[in-house]
């Protein structure tokens, strides 16, 4: 299924591909490189694919920011990237385009990025990330949960998001990474150095069409997808593999 796999400065990698350009692919909140499975095939290169810290197999980090993150991945590359991330992801993504990170990104797609956040989302999100995690007394339980966190279909690939604690399992997440906060996306996609592309599920919640075109006039709307379309129907993103290519 994967390439090569190699931990960097605590993070674990995936790659593989042979010669050609190179994605860099990064996953939502709560979720794994292994949720890039059905997309890698598809690309006509190289690949990269880490854990972000605190999350699959990756250290925690000390605090979580949209830049911490950003800085902890770009040192896994090497030369110019396209970068494709999801949710979560997708702002880091967006991040590293500025070029404040010393990457070189040559386009950059956000899939489901949530852009619109209420006091409420903000205040629930502080409430997770001050918890401890929970544990449950199996591991189809912490996995039923983790896909839930992570917006993942029912039967995704979860190797890596749960892992043993004593007699239970608990999800592999660092509830600390839900302090992240709210992004500054208008500020982010106007200090980017790429060509870049917003797409999202047609039955997305986290990130309605409407929303979108609050900040980009053209974004890509997959039909019938929902939050996690790179894992419902990874054919249906050859058209931004294309625009990242």
């Amino acid at each position: 299924m994967y390439g090569k796999i190699a931990p960097v400065d605590n993070i674990h990698v995936e790659r593989g591909g042979t010669d050609g350009p190179t994605l860099l692919l990064l996953h939502g909140l709560g979720g794994s490189a292994e949720v890039w499975a059905g997309v890698t095939p598809l690309w006509p290169g190289r690949w990269i694919a880490p854990d972000l810290p605190g999350h699959g197999a990756s250290a925690p980090a000390d605090r979580y920011s949209f830049g911490g993150l950003a800085a902890a991945v770009a040192g896994l590359v090497d030369g110019p990237v396209a970068v494709l991330g999801h949710s979560l992801g997708g702002v880091v993504g967006l991040a590293l385009a500025g070029g404040w990170f010393g990457v070189e990104v040559t386009a950059v797609c956000g899939l489901g990025i949530k852009v619109s956040w209420s006091a409420a989302d903000l205040a629930k999100a502080a409430e997770i990330a001050a918890k401890p995690s929970r544990v449950f007394a199996t591991r189809e339980e912490a996995v039923d949960r983790a896909a839930k966190v992570a917006g993942l279909p029912s039967g995704a690939e979860a190797t890596r998001l749960v892992v043993a604690d004593g007699d239970g399992w608990r999800l592999a997440l660092d509830p600390a990474a839900f302090a992240v906060g709210r992004p500054d996306l208008p500020g982010l996609l106007g200090a980017a150095r790429a060509r870049v592309r917003l797409a999202a599920g047609e039955n997305d919640p986290m990130s309605p069409a409407d929303h979108l075109r609050t900040l980009v006039a053209d974004p890509v709307v997959l039909s019938g997808l929902g939050h996690s379309a790179h894992v419902e129907d990874p054919a249906a993103l050859r058209g931004l593999l294309d625009f990242l290519a």
